[in-house]
């Protein structure tokens, strides 16, 4: 069977994905993005993006604001049994859904010659320095260059025999827009027992309610609406959303298995963009830009790569993994440092007593888990 060959050719159409493909393509590389599910998509996210991004973007023609989303300038944080602290964000940031930013970021997409094609990748070989591709609907394709964007889980980090997919993960995440009051310039953070709730407004007036809880505590209880009557409406901010707002969606979005383990941002030659190489605890409210980020950080080096400037394939694959590393292995540690220390459930109000003693704690904490505005 003859392949269709690429320059490049990415897995996945999330953030990363469709970031990567913008950016290759508008440097005239051949490119195809392989994504298995049709535009636009729901997707359970805190659709919370750091403003560090926006010169990135605003580099790719794509201007968030222009589609509806909102400012964000302000954070709360509240405890399981009610208290509360305030602080500005010291970047600010910006609230829109991924069905809305995702399918505007594929139009743009196919606007500068992406070839996208809607399919499942089966198996990915690398032989004779190139790759190799084959879908669920028989297709072959071939490329000098694959990028893994395939998110939090996929059948191909089974298929790559990855560590982390071997290890069970015990978390859960829950997400609902709703329509209701809450001020569309504040990114709430709602700590209850188990877990934590993250709320921001999204265009078209649109409020994200996006969740993560331990497994084991939720599948104590029959159904999602006993376990948030049980537990998460102990916290009355949290209570007051669900309560006093209209659910835009016929049930919940659900998504089960999300790791925090340590993956590798390269597999089998192929560079590993977004989830796919590396999660940050929600609580820290920033794997949107992280996606983002790391889609910059792998589309020059493969332009470098594809124009001969960086010579070699091993070349190029230790210069991807160590700016991944210096990028994101400090804003990664200290996320799973946070996320450890609010899972403890009596330590938590006690955390919240000092950083409202110590003001200049909480903004440094936001700078750790976010970056510099990225240069382009």
């Amino acid at each position: 069977m003859t392949s269709q060959q690429f320059d490049v050719i990415i897995i996945g159409g999330g953030l990363a994905g469709l970031t990567t493909a913008i950016h290759l393509a508008q440097n005239n590389f051949k490119v195809l993005l392989i994504e298995k599910n049709s535009f636009p998509k729901h997707k359970v996210c805190g659709e919370y993006v750091s403003n560090e991004v926006l010169p990135y973007l605003e580099y790719l023609g794509f201007n968030p604001f222009e589609f509806g989303a909102k400012r964000i300038t302000n954070f709360e944080l509240t405890t399981h049994n009610n208290k509360t602290i305030n602080a500005e964000l010291p970047l600010g940031g910006f609230g829109m859904s991924r069905y809305e930013m995702d399918f505007q970021l594929y139009k743009l997409a196919l606007k500068q010659g992406v070839s996208v094609v809607k399919d499942t990748v089966v198996d990915v070989v690398f032989e004779n320095d190139f790759f190799h591709i084959q879908t669920k609907s028989s297709q072959s394709f071939a490329s000098k260059i694959t990028i893994g964007a395939f998110g939090k889980r996929s059948n191909l980090d089974t298929k790559l025999q990855r560590s982390f997919i071997t290890k069970k993960s015990p978390y859960l995440g829950v997400k609902v827009h709703v329509l209701g009051d809450f001020p569309e310039n504040k990114v709430a953070l709602h700590n209850f027992k188990g877990g934590y709730c993250g709320v921001s407004k999204v265009e078209n007036d649109r409020i994200n309610l996006c969740y993560i809880t331990d497994y084991k505590a939720f599948k104590r209880y029959k159904d999602i609406d006993d376990f948030q009557n049980d537990v998460i409406f102990k916290n009355l901010a949290i209570k007051e959303m669900f309560q006093n707002s209209n659910a835009e969606f016929d049930k919940p979005l659900t998504i089960s298995q999300i790791s925090f383990a340590t993956k590798n941002p390269i597999e089998n030659h192929m560079i590993m963009c977004g989830d796919s190489a590396g999660m940050i605890h929600p609580l820290c409210g920033n794997g949107m830009a992280m996606a983002i980020r790391s889609a910059q950080l792998a589309s020059v080096l493969i332009i470098g790569y594809l124009q001969n400037k960086i010579h070699t394939r091993g070349e190029l694959e230790r210069k991807y993994t160590k700016v991944w590393s210096k990028t994101f292995s400090l804003r990664l540690k200290v996320g799973h440092g946070i996320a450890y220390l609010f899972r403890q459930d009596w330590l938590a109000p006690k955390l919240l007593v000092v950083l409202r003693s110590v003001p200049f704690l909480m903004p440094l904490i936001i700078r750790m888990t976010h970056g510099k505005p990225m240069k382009v």
